[in-house]
């Protein structure tokens, strides 16, 4: 035989094939390892208990624009949602405890995002005020809701509306500023909570008392995205918790 011919010794299709097994496996195994980076340690669903998960990888840093992230975070504590599961069954739902409309559960579920504003390009924030950015407005084929009344599901007035907050990336309208009545502030409303008519703005998700309760932001002309969570999943909250009879069968 020739010098260098091992085929005739050696089955090199089935070599490649094992070759292939260990590649995949090897493959396999990082996939399951990286999906275990975010999200642990995890509370096992219905039964109240921490899940480590496995296999777990090794903290890894990543730089980000709004500071570095570590994941898996080691200090990570309890979630952030106070909620009771009725049942050790998993799939059972789980209940908001305390107050449910700020309970992050269900319909008011929100995110641990960066408690900074979305930047642009600049690094000035996206989102502001109309009182801010001159160069934006309200089309005139469309209803301008400044100073119009804000009237939640229960028919009751909570305020009026202040100013529109755009966001100049988009060039679009995502919150509305309500001035609540009786000297109470200021708060967020999500544009897609709202129904804007030409003599109101409606809001169906919560009542006019419920007002008083949105979270505020730090900054009067800025919003952070943690900010934008915690105001959206309050709206989303009262879509089932406003009221009791939300949260019953339809049928």
């Amino acid at each position: 035989m020739e010098f260098g011919a091992i085929t005739g010794y050696v089955d090199l299709a089935q070599i490649l094939l094992y070759a292939f097994w260990l590649f995949f496996a090897g493959l396999i195994y990082y996939l399951c390892r990286e999906s275990h980076r975010e999200g642990y340690p995890m509370e096992v669903d219905g039964l109240n208990t921490v899940a480590k998960g496995w296999p777990v990888p090794p903290p890894k840093t990543f730089k980000t624009l709004h500071g570095d992230v570590v994941v898996p975070d080691p200090s990570k504590g309890e979630p952030a949602y106070a909620g009771t599961s009725p049942d050790r069954s998993p799939g059972s739902p789980i209940d908001p405890a305390g107050d449910p409309m700020t309970a992050g559960v269900g319909a008011g579920a929100w995110a641990n995002r960066a408690d900074v504003p979305d930047p642009m390009l600049d690094g000035t924030a996206k989102i502001v005020p109309l009182r801010v950015v001159k160069d934006f407005g309200v089309s005139p084929n469309d209803d301008d809701p400044r100073g119009l009344p804000v009237v939640g599901g229960d028919g009751k007035t909570a305020g009026k509306v202040k100013d529109l907050w755009v966001d100049q990336s988009e060039m679009m309208f995502r919150f509305i500023e309500v001035e609540l009545d009786g000297g109470k502030g200021v708060r967020l409303l999500p544009v897609p909570f709202a129904r804007i008519r030409s003599d109101r703005v409606d809001v169906n998700s919560i009542f006019a008392g419920h007002f008083a309760g949105v979270p505020t932001t730090r900054h009067p002309e800025q919003v952070t995205l943690m900010e934008e969570e915690r105001i959206a999943a309050y709206y989303g909250a009262g879509t089932l918790y406003a009221e009791p009879s939300r949260g019953e069968p339809l049928i």
